[in-house]
């Protein structure tokens, strides 16, 4: 509805108004203002959090087959974690990178599909592989499943991912093509990976959504990396 007789008035008024500097001018609908804009957890930040580890799973995994079983499932109240690993999984949709040709063991399906069916895409997405349930742990009873969102550390480098497929159920230490990519590591599916020095976060009971929306695991990661180290505003 209009009131043509307010123009006159609301003009005045607004010649009266003070000019806001650039500044002060209005964000954008749907950016972030500068303000609210936080500074990204550290590496750091995260791995102080994991130096104790009170244990959740009642056993341990070994990280290569016939290795001794020597890594535990760590936990807090917002997230399990473990230290371990990287191979390399190529599994999932095939593409140049990740294919029955590069990798010896490839498999063309993933535990957790992406939300159309079809299987995820290793070369593209960053995702996480844990074990299956077992007597050593039932990463379910600790809000774990397909999405969960996990933050993953090496050197000073972060690459927040999903739970994207599981291995073998002794087995722990095992990431996709991109999120090695992204750590810095050799994603090479043959020869990649790093012997050791990585740390797998996975945040309780959050999970991206759909699961192949990384943008959604890297917007809930973050949230969830700065509640786990503590900090507040």
């Amino acid at each position: 509805m209009r009131f043509p007789s307010l123009t006159p008035v609301l003009a005045g008024a607004a010649l009266l108004a003070p000019t806001l500097p650039p500044a002060a001018a209005a964000v954008p609908l749907g950016a972030r203002p500068a303000a609210r804009q936080q500074t990204p957890v550290t590496a750091a930040e995260l791995r102080a959090r994991t130096r104790e580890c009170a244990q959740v799973s009642r056993g341990r995994y070994r990280e290569d087959a016939g290795g001794p079983a020597k890594i535990p499932v760590c936990g807090t109240r917002d997230a399990v974690f473990w230290k371990a690993d990287l191979d390399i999984d190529c599994d999932g949709r095939p593409g140049t990178r990740c294919n029955r040709r590069t990798d010896p063991y490839f498999s063309p399906a993933t535990a957790f599909p992406q939300s159309d069916g079809r299987p995820l895409d290793a070369e593209r997405l960053p995702y996480i592989v844990i074990p299956p349930t077992s007597a050593i742990w039932d990463h379910s009873a600790h809000g774990v499943r397909g999405g969960s969102v996990a933050a993953v550390l090496h050197g000073d480098r972060v690459a927040y991912a999903v739970v994207g497929d599981t291995g073998p159920r002794d087995l722990i230490g095992e990431a996709s093509y991109a999120t090695a990519r992204a750590l810095g590591i050799d994603p090479d599916p043959r020869d990649g990976g790093t012997p050791s020095g990585v740390t797998y976060i996975v945040f309780r009971d959050a999970r991206a959504r759909p699961i192949e929306d990384h943008g959604d695991a890297v917007a809930k990661g973050e949230e969830l990396a700065r509640k786990f180290v503590g900090r507040t505003g």
